[in-house]
């Protein structure tokens, strides 16, 4: 009996992966263009005597509010050389941003034909990590500066709790936040569960869209975090439920539960051991659970509000 069992489980697992494997030929099949600006080369290239002609090529890149005399002194400044080099440095080539922004481009398609691929554009934005892509009608900004490295010296004043995902690995994840936000409505109410929804719709459109990637880097915890998730998801869950929590609609809750932060606050003595944004974790748990359990396409997800969603989950954290 436990043989033929063994059996069903396998062929089970061959299926599944040859369902995926056909999806995955199907995505391949889609064509996509891939071009990146390396605006960042350009504006280090360039000299004084070059800004009228920039601001005629790349109008998109200078605010008719801003003075030239600002541009001007960045052409001339040592910082901003100095961010040129390290940025030169980390990304000497944008062969390796364009190899992964077409599948990411692909995956979005295959799920959203309306999908339509941007202007791709790498700048220096003076490491401004609240906005390191930017997505503008056909427009797509990746700041470079910001994707240095988690021990870079230009990070050294940053918490740590930022600076863990200012690396590379992080572009494709940050991208595909920016496009799902476009699709994803915001909240339809202030409760806990109605935010844990929300995250948990775009972590799960994520899966879909960079399976390559892992876990950890698509919620952007390190693999230790991702491990300490997963270990406690029961426990976290039974502290949400105990409290009852899910329908509250206490704004002290999100920047304990939802926020990026160094850690998750339970006022308990885990806190230090967790990882921040535990409440996304969970709804995103909860979004994959009422995937697995209803026939339903990721544009349909879409649609649901978070209280139906999660009856329809029927979700049970793994023991």
């Amino acid at each position: 009996m436990k043989k033929l069992l063994l059996l069903f489980i396998s062929v089970g697992m061959l299926i599944a992966c040859e369902q995926k494997s056909t999806v995955e030929k199907e995505i391949e099949k889609i064509s996509v263009d891939v071009s990146v600006l390396r605006f960042d080369k350009v504006f280090a290239k360039a000299s004084i005597t070059d800004l009228p002609k920039l601001k005629s090529q790349y109008p998109m890149f200078f605010s008719p509010r801003v003075s030239d005399s600002i541009y001007e002194q960045r052409l001339n400044d040592t910082l901003q050389h100095q961010l040129e080099d390290e940025v030169l440095k980390a990304f000497p080539s944008e062969e390796k941003l364009s190899d992964e922004l077409g599948p990411l481009f692909q995956h979005i398609k295959y799920y959203f034909p309306r999908f339509n691929e941007p202007t791709i554009a790498t700048v220096i934005s003076d490491v401004d990590y609240d906005n390191k892509v930017i997505i503008a009608d056909t427009l797509l900004v990746v700041s470079l500066d910001t994707y240095l490295g988690s021990d870079h010296f230009f990070y050294s004043d940053i918490s740590k709790f930022i600076t863990k995902n200012m690396r590379s690995e992080q572009i494709m994840p940050d991208i595909a936040t920016q496009y799902v936000r476009k699709l994803v409505s915001p909240p339809g109410s202030n409760s806990l569960l109605s935010q844990m929804i929300y995250f948990g719709k775009e972590l799960y459109l994520k899966d879909i869209w960079l399976p390559e990637i892992s876990e950890a880097e698509r919620i952007g915890y390190t693999d230790a975090e991702m491990q300490w998730a997963k270990a406690n998801e029961e426990q976290i869950w039974r502290y949400f439920v105990e409290r009852e929590m899910l329908f509250n609609t206490d704004p002290k809750l999100s920047p304990r539960f939802i926020n990026p932060a160094p850690f998750t606050k339970f006022y308990l003595d885990i806190d230090n051991e967790s990882p921040g944004m535990m409440g996304r974790y969970m709804g995103w748990q909860i979004v994959r659970s009422f995937m697995e359990k209803n026939e339903v396409t990721p544009q349909q997800l879409l649609l649901f509000d978070a209280e139906t969603l999660y009856q329809k989950s029927k979700y049970k954290p793994k023991k």
